[in-house]
């Protein structure tokens, strides 16, 4: 097993408010229905979850709904403006993931947050990105659009998923097929956090009392480099997986032939070559502060997820 790097010194995390717990299952919660755009996704999926065990009403909102049993769902196409109303219906809180592989959401997002408000809609919580502070193109200006025109906001800035090891995404993709971690990334480290994390700091935002009107950093408890994954998973599978670096260029070209538009590519790679420079090492404290429990560490996601049986 590597040696895990030591872990920075965490930041102080700002004063928020104490979590009102809500009744339990059925009660209701007198604000009507959270409303959970990419309801079926990864993280959107788990606040759904979590929303219901506490007893919240949910409507999930995304592109395919399904009939699961599971609750209310509602067809939500970014692109398709008359998929809004029946969306925003009686709802006062939202959990927003901005569209999916657009470089510019803006556009998409800011007339649906004006439709939003027209309604009712009182409060939002983001999820955006630790390397996308507020202000920075893209993803970067919906910080603002959510604090300037809802009164109770909070945005989420998680590092990288776990999740991102595993299932349809490319980095999954190269561990399985070729047995390999391919990153822009060199010896730059970062604290991956799980989505079930994440999901827990989103539902605290929802549905605290008063609003946390705050950012919060989501990381993991330590910052690992992509060949210190690696080498866990190799201990894990007994397969070996090495990280291998490449160019800025080459590795756009990469994410763009794995089906994702080339601006957007051009974004990711940005962003590997921000870990490179060492800028995504900082661990916070947010998620023992707002869930009373430590972050899941990834050698354990890794425990989880891989087993010598994939050799």
């Amino acid at each position: 097993m590597p040696e895990v790097p030591e872990v920075p010194e965490v930041p102080e995390v700002p004063e928020v408010p104490e979590v009102v717990p809500v009744a339990g299952p059925g009660s209701g919660t007198g604000f009507g229905p959270v409303l959970v755009l990419g309801g079926t996704g990864t993280t959107g999926r788990r606040v759904a979850e979590l929303l219901r065990s506490r007893g919240a009403a949910v409507r999930v909102a995304s592109r395919h709904p399904r009939a699961d049993g599971t609750g209310e769902q509602v067809r939500f196409d970014w692109s398709a403006p008359d998929t809004h109303a029946a969306a925003l219906a009686g709802v006062r809180r939202l959990y927003l993931v901005a569209p999916v592989d657009v470089a510019d959401p803006v556009p998409l997002v800011e007339p649906f947050l004006v439709a939003a408000r027209a309604r009712g809609v009182r409060r939002v919580v983001l999820l955006s990105s630790s390397a996308v502070p507020e202000g920075a193109p893209g993803l970067g200006q919906l910080h603002r659009l959510v604090r300037a025109m809802l009164p109770e906001w909070t945005v989420l800035r998680p590092s990288w998923f776990m999740q991102n090891f595993v299932g349809d995404h490319p980095l999954a993709a190269g561990i399985r097929d070729a047995g390999e971690i391919v990153t822009a990334t060199g010896a730059g480290r970062l604290p991956f956090v799980d989505a079930g994390d994440i999901a827990s700091v989103a539902v605290a935002a929802l549905l605290a009392e008063p609003a946390h009107n705050t950012e919060h950093l989501v990381t993991g408890p330590a910052a690992l480099s992509y060949a210190d994954a690696a080498a866990l998973i190799t201990q894990a599978t007994g397969r070996p997986v090495r990280h291998r670096n490449v160019g800025l260029a080459e590795f756009a070209a990469r994410i763009a032939a794995a089906g994702y538009p080339p601006e957007y590519a051009a974004v990711l790679a940005a962003l590997d070559d921000d870990i490179r420079r060492g800028t995504q090492e900082l661990v916070s404290a947010v998620v023992a502060h707002l869930t009373g429990r430590p972050p899941r560490p990834f050698h354990d996601f890794v425990a989880t997820h891989f087993s010598r049986s994939e050799r």
